[in-house]
């Protein structure tokens, strides 16, 4: 049996407007991945959470800081999916991501979250990832601005199939 699992990355309170490092067009990607997870439900797809916490003090993802918690709407919507902590901008880097994907059977990966030159495309050009066909939703990805969005993507276009919500879970 194979499946698919919806990776989302880093939505964490500190990419928000009032958080220490708010990234651009959040409000629209936010929607974005909402209605990604949504549709991964629909089509029996896993969900799975990316959390990033800072390792030592720092201004960014402080652990037990208002800032590193996952967006609340993110946990409304997916409210039972696993969460994967990670301390690296690879999500598969000294986590348990690669045994949570073995358990849910999963073959297929579609990434989305923030941010898309640091942890979006780390984890999608992974050598771990390398298991597993994968796709990111680049709408339902921001970073500091639109341009630096776009170079990213564009790097690693060999490696990585980009696809939009609507064809994401269509099996190829």
């Amino acid at each position: 049996m194979s499946r698919t699992a919806l990776l989302v990355i880093d939505v964490q309170n500190d990419y928000f407007d009032n958080g220490s490092f708010p990234l651009w067009n959040t409000k629209q990607v936010l929607k974005e991945i909402l209605n990604a997870i949504q549709t991964a439900k629909e089509q029996d797809a896993a969900v799975i959470l990316v959390q990033h916490v800072a390792e030592s003090e720092s201004p960014l993802f402080a652990e037990g800081s208002e800032g590193v918690k996952l967006h609340q709407a993110i946990l409304d919507a997916a409210p039972d999916a696993p969460i994967i902590t990670k301390t690296h901008a690879d999500a598969f880097q000294e986590t348990n991501l690669t045994q949570v994907l073995e358990e849910l059977e999963v073959d297929r990966l579609i990434i989305c979250g923030m941010m898309t030159q640091n942890c979006v495309t780390h984890t999608a050009i992974s050598d771990a990832a390398d298991l597993y066909q994968v796709s990111i939703l680049p709408d339902a990805c921001t970073t500091r601005e639109e341009l630096l969005h776009f170079i990213a993507l564009e790097a690693i276009q060999a490696k990585v199939t980009y696809t939009d919500i609507q064809h994401a879970f269509e099996r190829v």
